[in-house]
């Protein structure tokens, strides 16, 4: 959300604000007609998303290897379809909502210039490590530059500052810092991948922000927030580490907080789904602001 206010703020044509605006109405005609994005034409099955993982390091430790990319993309896709082993520890009143979001997610595998590539770049560096800026997200600040973002995901894994293991932006903000950020200390299930950040679930919570999905609790204090779906119900604050269920905030009782949830701040151990709701939003965001790159995605892949 800190970067998502520092957006709003640089606005100053509005065209952000507008974008989120727009995204917002589709998405509630999206919840009244109750229907699913499928793309049209050749696309079949699931929704495919290409990826393209820049890998920022300045030791050799940071310059993760391969296998440890390919854990966090087995990761988003288990997660993301649902078919994760530990969505058992759903509460038995939220265990039919964990739902497969029919997106999965690729290494790209031609670059921007129709080239064979194994969708991963390496970028060395003098910074030893990045704040939320987005200036991991451009070589003239000692990051990497992004490939085209209507035709792939652009994931960048670097050291950041402060303890952060992540940032996204949100359809409809400028191309040239669209994509997600992981710290390389959150990415994958193996390497530097640290517990209890070590399975994956930052990237598959930075990913819902990418695909137009709030926090869980609102981003309030006072139980006003809204993260915009029904089927998660509202909450106070933002969980950590390993709450007990039921946790009760905002009057939500006898359940409570949905902590499990991708969308809260959980250990990776802890949040185990995505509801129907959820993917609702992450298809309505698919077939505006993202409907560029699932069409472009066939060229890639």
């Amino acid at each position: 959300m800190e970067v998502h206010n520092r957006l709003l703020e640089q606005d100053d044509t509005g065209n952000y604000r507008r974008a989120l605006g727009d995204l917002e109405e589709k998405t509630r005609r999206r919840f009244a007609s109750l229907t699913a994005f499928r793309a049209a034409g050749p696309i079949a099955g699931p929704i495919r998303i290409p990826i393209v993982v820049h890998v920022v390091y300045h030791t050799a430790e940071d310059n993760i290897s391969k296998a440890q990319i390919d854990s966090q993309i087995d990761a988003l896709n288990r997660d993301y379809a649902a078919t994760n082993a530990d969505k058992s520890k759903t509460p038995a009143c939220w265990a039919g909502l964990a739902t497969d979001s029919q997106i999965r997610f690729l290494l790209a595998t031609k670059d921007p210039s129709g080239n064979p590539t194994t969708g991963v770049t390496r970028t060395q560096t003098q910074v030893l490590s990045f704040p939320a800026d987005d200036s991991v997200k451009s070589s003239s600040s000692g990051g990497a530059d992004p490939w085209p973002s209507d035709t792939y995901l652009n994931l960048w894994v670097c050291s950041l500052r402060g303890g952060l293991l992540g940032y996204a932006q949100f359809p409809g903000g400028p191309p040239e810092t669209d994509g997600v950020v992981i710290s390389n200390t959150a990415f994958g299930t193996t390497g530097t991948a640290a517990a209890p950040f070590n399975l994956g679930r930052t990237a598959t919570h930075e990913c819902g922000h990418w695909l137009n999905l709030r926090h869980i609790w609102g981003d309030t204090e006072d139980c006003t927030g809204t993260d915009f779906v029904d089927d998660t119900p509202n909450a106070q604050y933002p969980n950590y580490n390993k709450p007990i269920f039921p946790h009760v905030s905002c009057n939500n009782g006898p359940n409570g907080d949905m902590f499990m949830n991708y969308m809260d701040y959980v250990d990776d151990d802890t949040m185990v789904m995505f509801t129907p709701g959820q993917v609702v939003r992450m298809h309505a965001a698919l077939e505006d602001r993202r409907k560029q790159l699932v069409v472009n995605a066939l060229m890639v892949t």
